[in-house]
């Protein structure tokens, strides 16, 4: 039948896209790493050059340049959007703006593309055969952390493409059984892809760097809780700098913690309470930092703590175990399926509980080596290699091809969690 022309949506401004950069730069590194086939695998980015992507690709994997430009935000629009997020709460937002539904530009279609992955939130109305990736439905869930607008254009945006797509792949049956309950989708449209940690992927660190990178980032020797994330404000960065106050505060603890991660418009609101709380020289927010900073953050700190309220998946988690650093993390939707018994748990709205959590992983090595131990065997199953031959024998089912014995036992393989 001739080569399957396959277009993954990686059309993004790294740096500022979370974990969803991360499952882009999975994808490319696992696709390029793929025996191969028929098949050719073309990301589709914005114009210009795309140095965050290109050393990943590899193989079969090719560059597919869009006639659009990433849209760079005016001050004005980030100031509206941090003004939002103070606002919400006093004068709920009714608005309910018409939703314009993005439509292909014919870059795919002039490719000769057969079919189009989409694994970012936002896609287009196309006639190519799709997958389409919502991720979460964290809008239903947390109502009150976007505007009735924002809710308004998720659900549009989010059921129009579900309802296009061929697939709706997902990373947790958490997301599975949420995706069916809220839209009705059919089980069989929304398989389940566990993704894998993409440092697992990173060449490790230089002899000697991570150490200039601790003197660089003035980081604290003693090590630190550490929590890679956004400052969105489901991450729930302001329950960790209560529970971080209450620990110093009630036992005379004092903890550092270092956090990574965009500082986005809600930074302002975590900057007012560390004054409030007088945790200035206790806490550091790196803001966005590169690969290598990442893994050297992971090395450095005694452990990892994920407070968030809302995770189809948890990247940090997956990249504590990969690490081989213990970890705590809130129960949220599919956290405790996929910590099993390698991390302590707590309510994510339970500061007490949150901050005996990161005493208990500071103050004790035993249970630090217990869970480090469960972690590595945990993480052990995931990988990008097996999640991109998923992801391949999905593409080949749904454009109608040949599939192998071994697509056919990945495809009939429960999901991990």
């Amino acid at each position: 039948m001739g080569t399957l022309n396959i277009a993954i949506d990686a059309r993004l401004d790294p740096g500022k896209a979370g974990g969803v950069e991360s499952v882009i730069l999975g994808l490319a590194h696992g696709l390029s790493r793929l025996d191969p086939g028929d098949e050719v695998y073309h990301f589709l980015i914005f114009a210009g050059p795309q140095p965050w992507l290109e050393p990943h690709l590899g193989g079969a994997c090719r560059l597919l340049q869009s006639t659009q430009a990433v849209k760079q935000p005016s001050p004005l629009k980030a100031f509206e959007r941090a003004l939002r997020h103070r606002l919400r709460s006093w004068f709920p937002s009714k608005d309910r703006a018409e939703v314009k539904v993005p439509r292909s530009d014919g870059t795919l279609e002039a490719a000769g593309m057969d079919l189009v992955h989409f694994p970012l939130q936002s896609a287009f109305l196309t006639k190519v055969p799709s997958l389409y990736h919502p991720h979460d439905l964290q809008h239903v869930h947390l109502p009150e952390l976007f505007t009735a607008s924002e809710i308004h254009r998720r659900e549009t945006l989010y059921r129009t493409f579900c309802g296009q797509a061929a697939l709706v792949p997902v990373a947790s049956e958490w997301v599975q059984r949420d995706l069916e309950a809220q839209f009705g989708l059919p089980p069989e449209k929304v398989p389940v892809v566990n993704l894998a940690p993409f440092n697992a992927a990173i060449a490790p660190l230089a002899p000697g760097r991570r150490e200039v990178l601790a003197r660089e980032l003035g980081l604290p020797p003693e090590g630190f809780v550490f929590y890679a994330a956004q400052t969105w404000p489901h991450k729930n960065h302001l329950a960790l700098l209560e529970a971080l106050a209450l620990l110093r505060d009630r036992d005379g603890l004092r903890v550092p913690f270092v956090s990574s991660g965009r500082k986005g418009d809600y930074f302002p609101i975590l900057e007012r309470r560390i004054r409030e709380l007088g945790l200035a020289g206790q806490v550091q927010f790196l803001g966005f930092v590169n690969h290598e900073t990442l893994q050297a953050l992971y090395a450095l700190c005694r452990c990892v703590v994920i407070p968030s309220r809302f995770e189809a998946a948890s990247f940090p988690l997956w990249e504590a175990f990969q690490a081989g650093r213990a970890a705590a993390c809130a129960t949220t939707t599919s956290l405790p399926a996929q910590a099993g018994d390698a991390a302590l748990l707590f309510p994510a709205e339970d500061v007490p509980a949150l901050a005996e959590a990161i005493k208990r992983l500071w103050t004790d090595a035993e249970l630090r080596t217990g869970l480090v131990a469960r972690g590595t065997e945990n993480v052990a199953r995931f990988s990008w290699d097996r999640t991109a031959k998923l992801f391949r024998a999905h593409y080949r089912r749904t454009a109608g091809r040949a599939l192998s014995a071994e697509d056919q036992q990945l495809l009939a393989a429960p999901p991990l969690f």
